[in-house]
């Protein structure tokens, strides 16, 4: 079956770097005060904003995710070591940490957000007609990612790439809108996705579909 079937929450259209259902930390903010005025408890809005590991320390201008995304804690890797399941959808273990290591070789330097949106394009791929359908299959066809031309897909994941990885099958599904495609302009070579539609920008990522 080529689409696959994700039945969790996902997150509305992104407003370029400032996704929806994203609070902007502001001077004074606490994680207690932000869920307090977004009608979440700690621990669910803790679980919607899996890139931060202190709760206590949140920086002006910082994204956090408002929205409900799963009612129980986001797997470990671990916890996945057979298979990690969205409901309908099934991915081993050995699909995740290719993921991840995907995603680490791509956006290394890129914020968690940045992260995710590379993780939900590969997604977006095995959903797609125009691409194989499944992650390996994805990640490998010929011509389409540098790392796998260069060796850095070889490169273990980092734990920031596996948590993005992770928070995108949890509920971070949409982060990069339907983009199939991603790359930065400011030292991309061939520039044939200039002409294609941006979806969304994220750090040095434009996102096109």
């Amino acid at each position: 079956m080529k689409k696959l079937i994700f039945a969790l929450a996902l997150l509305a259209s992104l407003i370029f770097a400032a996704p929806a259902f994203a609070y902007t930390v502001e001077k004074g903010d606490t994680m207690s005060n932000i869920a307090r005025e977004n009608d979440l408890t700690l621990q669910e809005l803790a679980k919607a904003n899996p890139q931060i590991n202190n709760l206590d320390l949140i920086y002006v201008g910082q994204h956090i995710y408002t929205n409900k995304v799963n009612n129980s804690p986001l797997p470990s890797r671990e916890a996945t070591s057979k298979k990690t399941r969205s409901n309908k959808l099934s991915i081993s273990d050995d699909e995740i940490d290719l993921l991840a290591r995907l995603v680490r070789a791509e956006a290394q330097t890129e914020s968690f957000e940045g992260k995710a949106a590379v993780a939900s394009v590969v997604l977006n791929r095995v959903e797609s007609p125009q691409f194989p359908n499944s992650i390996k299959k994805v990640i490998y066809q010929s011509g389409q990612f540098q790392p796998v031309s260069n060796g850095e897909i070889n490169q273990p994941a980092d734990k920031e790439s596996i948590k993005a990885v992770q928070a995108v099958l949890s509920g971070l599904r949409n982060i990069a809108k339907d983009s199939l495609f991603f790359y930065n302009p400011n030292i991309a070579t061939n520039r044939w996705l200039d002409s294609r539609e941006t979806t969304v920008v994220i750090g040095q990522h434009v996102f096109k579909n």
